[in-house]
């Protein structure tokens, strides 16, 4: 399962936001320093208001409403420990940290946007691009050692000719500049081949990343034209080619105390539709590239996640193993076409099924039925 890491400087909103994305306590978030050492990880399911389109039209007739079950899809968050300057040369949690980073696939950083005299900030002030500056230097300076040691490692292959050595050289010698240069690797405008070049030297400025500007329950109303939001949004934008979402984690924190129902009263009454953490974990799925098709039998519609590209068989596999290695074909429709036809067999009738062989690449909506052999 693909994972996304919760970075940024202590005491900025991480751990709260954590707990709120799974309705839980499970991480302490204290006003202190590294509250967090070791990295919190929880399953988070993504919403998703297909399933119970999708349950209203296939589930057995009588049963949408009850002992049918809705099976939403998942995707894991890590609460990692706060960065501090250094990092790189082993202040604070140092390595540690670093290589909590480098488990995950993408990256959610959390810039405080918010002034508070109970919760302390590391440098005594708040300034967002300050804050942004301080972990991005450390995620440089990282990959950096990085591309070091790897040169370190290809060197006798480039002294021996050896092209792929020499084409990687080439593409580690473009990174370094860029680096050196306070950007990001994921700005580099590699292509695809000298991405591929790079695969035995990932970078942690190469991870997709997704910047959360943290406000209060106060500024959410007003937040688009938040000063440090604007900040956050503009620098994300032109420096790190990613976008920006605004939360209230402690706001978030606190709604997943109450009823969904409660919580939902509670944000229409902030002008609201719907919660911070709903549209974050929807974000980040699609910062992951992932892609749901779902399945459905008498007892469930259940939604499963693949990557962008997978193919039909692999897909299959998701199911189980004997799925992948026994496939012969699969019968595929689109949910929405399914809902607006009303029935499985009008939707058939109307033609849009459609037989799918193993190579097709998934995509997202997709309902699938896996034919193979036993």
């Amino acid at each position: 399962m693909l994972k996304a890491g919760i970075v940024g400087l202590p005491n900025v909103g991480k751990s709260t936001l954590f707990n709120a994305l799974l309705r839980s306590h499970k991480a302490a978030a204290a006003n202190y320093p590294f509250c967090t050492i070791e990295p919190n990880l929880g399953v988070v399911t993504v919403p998703d208001p297909r399933l119970d389109a999708l349950a209203r039209v296939v589930a057995p007739a009588g049963s949408a409403g009850r002992g049918f079950a809705r099976i939403p899809t998942t995707i894991e968050f890590l609460d990692i420990a706060g960065l501090v300057r250094g990092a790189s040369r082993g202040e604070g949690l140092g390595n540690k940290f670093l290589s909590h980073i480098r488990e995950v696939d993408a990256l959610v950083h959390v810039v405080r946007c918010f002034e508070a005299e109970d919760v302390i900030h590391v440098a005594g002030h708040v300034e967002p691009l300050h804050d942004i500056e301080i972990v991005t230097t450390e995620l440089i300076l990282a990959d950096l050692e990085a591309i070091q040691r790897r040169r370190e490692k290809l060197a006798k292959d480039i002294k021996g000719g050896n092209p792929h050595a020499v084409a990687e050289s080439q593409v580690l010698d473009k990174l370094e500049r860029h680096l050196n240069a306070g950007n990001p690797a994921n700005t580099a405008g590699l292509f695809k081949e000298e991405h591929e070049l790079m695969a035995a030297c990932p970078l942690l400025t190469d991870k997709p990343t997704l910047f959360v500007a943290n406000v209060t329950e106060d500024q959410l109303a007003g937040a688009a034209a938040d000063p440090g939001v604007e900040k956050v949004r503009a620098h994300a934008r032109a420096q790190h080619a990613c976008g920006t979402m605004v939360v209230a984690a402690q706001l978030e924190s606190d709604l997943a105390d109450l009823s969904p129902d409660e919580a939902a009263q509670y944000l229409a009454a902030l002008g609201v539709r719907e919660t911070g953490v709903d549209t974050l974990i929807r974000a980040v799925y699609e910062l992951l590239q992932l892609r749901t098709f779902f399945t459905f039998n008498e007892q469930e519609v259940r939604a499963w996640t693949v990557p962008a590209g997978t193919g039909a068989a692999r897909a299959a596999g998701r199911i189980h193993s004997d799925f992948e290695r026994g496939f012969i074909r699969a019968e595929r429709v689109h949910w929405q076409a399914l809902v607006e036809a009303g029935t499985v067999g009008r939707a058939r009738e109307a033609g849009h099924y459609a037989q799918e062989g193993r190579s097709y690449e998934v995509q997202d909506g997709d309902v699938l039925l896996f034919k193979f052999q036993g």
